[in-house]
Order: structure tokens, then sequence, then C-alpha cells
């Protein structure tokens, strides 16, 4: 399959906060709020720090060994988790929850970039090695959001009435039935028989959905070297007693992030909000907020009630039993990995720049922050009308009115915008202002009139020109407004609604391998990726 892929600033794209455009400009105010640049010595700095934070390196390895005995994991894969006893070799990190088909298309577009920059890593400092690492977040409680996809505007949900972590649930008929439906829908696509291979292979019946999630990206991205981690595991939650003792007891990320926001907030609306506990109790079905009450904690929503006495000894036999909020998870991340670097999207990355202070607090080192790389895909015939109607990258993320003005500008061949006639008005009343000041100055106030009476005419005028040429253009703009409906579902980005089972079906492999291809490392920017032809 053929691929290509154009670059422009995520500021053109107009579709990315304040905080983040902020953030690629390296503006000063924002600096405070994250430890390391974007680039390679903020990298040199970020594995100085990591350097000198002990992570048990035999436990991790040893989970990501239990792990991969039970796939068909690749050499590289192998030779990725034997090296993570090495004290030079590092994870480049990204999370995301078990969504069911993995939701959205940016689940693919991080996870490549992990990849992407561990391979530029690997060039870079060719004494050390870095590792692509996927967290699955599969103590996430929200089904609503979890349990949806979309495939050509057509939406599916995956119904059940399991309550708890998304993760630990269990693969049913109702998500065997979605594979049927995407099949029916998909099988006239050439790769459609290998995808649903695929799937039928991670989400089998009885199996946890974390599972799901983690067979799925093995078969997608095995070869890649991916390491695929599922956190919800009593030994690594023991390696977090001691913070989990703190946010009980001390309450400390309630008033250390909380201070964050506030001046965060000066410039800024912050993603998340801290607790009094940042713990959520995780059982049998149950992940609810542990809630404190004095010398009582409770499990909201449940009769479950603990003395400070009990949760603690709760703590300290059963760690598995705790879940932490976004408030703590990446603390929990960043001590069970040997991590440098954290991948994520535009609200992952302001949310952490409210934790590094936390992260000081625990002694913990805060990641180089990366913004995961976002693309749009177009097909050639998409890129053929954009040739023919000559526009380019830029031109479909502007506001619809000033795209059309452009636009009709250019077609026309002849100039519509009365500016020039604006600046000779000025330039003329000006004159006249002097002119009639010398002789009186109480006319100076009727020619200043005069002139703004002139100019909104002069308005006027160019709007009804315009407006006149766009009628006379009326197919061509309603060609691109056709364009900009294929390529933007529901107005908003693909990777925000669609999902990547389509592309799979029609591409197969190759779909991930050109995401890979034209995945940047360090250098972010927004790619408009085509394919095929």
């Amino acid at each position: 399959m053929k691929s290509s892929c154009s670059y422009i600033a995520y500021q053109e794209t107009n579709m990315f906060s304040k905080l983040i455009s902020d953030y690629l400009e390296k503006k000063d105010f924002i600096q405070s709020f994250y430890s390391c640049q974007t680039d390679l010595d903020g990298l040199s700095k970020a594995i100085t720090a990591r350097q000198q934070f002990s992570t048990d390196r035999n436990l991790i390895q040893q989970v990501f060994a239990d792990a991969y005995a039970t796939v068909d994991a690749s050499e590289f894969q192998m030779d990725n988790i034997a090296a993570l006893s090495n004290d030079n070799t590092f994870t480049i990190c990204t999370a995301h929850q078990p969504n069911i088909f993995t939701g959205y298309l940016y689940f693919i577009y991080k996870t490549a970039h992990v990849i992407a920059l561990a391979q530029q890593f690997n060039k870079e400092f060719p004494d050390k090695k870095f590792v692509p690492v996927f967290y699955i977040g599969s103590e996430d409680n929200d089904l609503d959001e979890l349990s949806k996809f979309k495939i050509h505007g057509r939406g599916y949900v995956w119904n059940t009435d399991q309550t708890g972590a998304v993760g630990r649930m269990k693969v049913d008929k109702s998500v065997v039935k979605l594979i049927d439906e995407v099949e029916a829908e998909l099988k006239h696509l050439p790769q459609s028989k290998s995808l649903i291979e695929i799937l039928r292979k991670a989400y089998v019946l009885g199996n946890e959905m974390a599972t799901g999630t983690f067979i799925l990206l093995n078969e997608l991205f095995k070869e890649y070297g991916l390491l695929v981690l599922q956190p919800d595991h009593v030994d690594l939650k023991a390696k977090m007693k001691a913070v989990f003792k703190d946010d009980l007891l001390q309450n400390s990320a309630e008033q250390i992030v909380g201070e964050t926001s506030l001046k965060l907030e000066a410039e800024y609306k912050v993603q998340v909000n801290p607790r009094t506990v940042n713990l959520f109790y995780l059982r049998d079905g149950i992940r609810s907020r542990i809630d404190k009450r004095g010398n009582i904690y409770t499990v909201d929503g449940t009769v479950i009630r603990f003395t400070q006495e009990e949760l603690l000894q709760e703590l300290n036999e059963f760690p598995d039993r705790f879940s932490p909020n976004v408030i703590l998870r990446g603390i929990y991340q960043e001590t069970i990995l040997p991590n440098l670097v954290f991948v994520g999207g535009g609200s992952e990355v302001a949310y952490w720049m409210q934790l590094k202070n936390l992260f000081t607090h625990y002694k913990v080192p805060f990641p180089m922050l990366v913004l995961r790389n976002s693309f749009m895909i177009m097909d050639a015939n998409h890129a053929h009308k954009m040739a023919a109607l000559g526009i380019g990258e830029v031109d479909l993320f502007k506001e619809e009115t000033q795209l059309a003005n452009e636009l009709v500008q250019r077609w026309s061949g002849q100039e519509i915008s009365l500016e020039q006639e604006e600046l000779d008005s000025k330039a003329l009343f000006l004159h006249l202002k002097k002119r009639a000041g010398e002789i009186d100055k109480t006319l100076v106030q009727h020619v200043h009139s005069l002139e703004t009476d002139h100019l909104k005419k002069l308005d006027g005028l160019e709007k009804k020109m315009l407006k006149a040429e766009r009628k006379k253009q009326a197919i061509q703009l309603q060609r691109i407004w056709k364009l900009k409906e294929e390529l933007f579902p529901n107005n908003n980005l693909q990777e925000r609604v669609d999902n990547f089972i389509p592309y799979y079906a029609q591409y197969g492999q190759a779909f991930i391998e050109a995401v890979l291809q034209h995945s940047l490392g360090l250098e972010q920017r927004f790619g408009v990726l085509t394919v095929g032809g």
C-alpha cells in the first residue's frame, strides 16, 4: 500500500487548547509545570533523574515475562523483556483504558508514537536501550465511555450488566455479537477476514476485557517490540503501599495538587480536581471511591465501612483492592516502570502538568511529556479533490466563512477586496479633516461622520461583491463542504470519533505500518496521512 504524509503545526488546526499551544511554543508561564523540555537534552535530563531512583526491575521484568508466556510473543518483545533488568534500559510509555476494540483512532496513534520514540532514542543513544510500553488503564469503571465505537458513522455499543472495573469485566455474548455485526458490516473489504480473526482471538468468551486489549495490541504491534502492561497486579500494587497510606492519612495530594491547580488556572482551564482521598476500593464488581469522615472510611454506594486501623490492615494485606484515581495513577506508573517519557493526548498532557509538585513530594521522577501524534487520514480520491480545488491541508482547518471568502478571492481571478479603496478613503478624509479644521474646527466632527458613513457603505459593498461571487462559485464551495464532511465526522477530528477497524479491514497490517512509518518522534506536528492509491 502506498502512503504519504504532510505535516502542519498543531496551532494551525485550531483544534487544540491554549495550554497545548503554549506548551508546544515553550511559553515562559507554563515551563514551571513540567520538568524536561521535549528534546534530546530534555531526555538526557530525564535519564539522569531516573538513574537516581530505585525501580524494582526484577519485578517488572517478571510481570512482563509471565504475561507474555500466555501469548505468541515476538523475539523482539522477549529481548525487550530480558533487557529490563539492565540499568541502562528505560521505557517510553503511553496509557489508555481498555475501550472495546480500542474505541478511537488515537488509541492506535499513541501506541505507534511510543514505538517511534523508542526507535529514535535507540539510534540517538546507542549505549542505552529504550522499550515502548502501553499501560492499560484497566481499573477505569466508566463503562458508558469505554463500551462504544463507531464504524462509518454507525455507533456500536457493548451492552452488559457487569459492574466495577471495566478491565476485570468478562467478554460475554454481547461482545461476541458485536464481532459478528462488524464482520457483516465489513465483509466486502479485502482484509476483513484477517481483522475478524484478530478480534476473535483477542475477545474470547470468558476472558477479561483487559486481556482482550492486551491480545489485540499484541497482534497489531508485537513485531515492533511493544510491551503491554496490565498494572492491576497485586505485586505491583504493593509498591504503592506507602503512597496509598499517605493519601489515606495525610491527604497530601489534595493540598499539593490543589495549590498547583490554582496557579495553572491563572491561564488555563484545569482538567482534574483532587479529592481528600484519591483512591477507589476495588473488589467483587466494585470500583467505588473511598470517602473519609473523621476516622471512618466508607466506600461510596456500598455499606462497606472501615476504621482507620481496619483500612490500613486491608491495604497491607490486599494492596490490589486499592485503585488510584487520575491524581495518583501517574505516580503508580512512574514507580513501577523505569520510565522516561509519557505520551498523551492534549487533556492528558494538561492534567499531568497539575501533578509535578506531587511527584516532587513523593520523590518520584517526573517524566518528559510528549503530545501524542495526531493524523487526518485521507485516500487518493480526497487528495485528488483537494488538488482540483486548489486547496492545501491548512485550508481544511479554517473556519467556514473565512475559508469561503479566501477561496472566492482565489478563484474569481479578480480583486474583490476593497482594502485599498478603504485605505485611499481614509487618506482622503484625513486630508479633508485637516482642510476643514483650518477653516472651522467644528467641521472636523462632520467630516468624521461622513467618513464613518462612507467606510460603512464600502464594507457593505465588499460584502455584496463577495456574496455575488460566492453565488457564482456555489458548486465549487459545495464540493469543499462535502470534502470537509467526509474528513471531519461530526465537525471533529477523525481520531476522536472513528475506530481503526474499517481502515484495517481495507488495508490490513499495511495500515498499521503506514501509521508507524509516518509517526514523528519529538518533532510534534499534525500529520495529514494519505493512504492507498
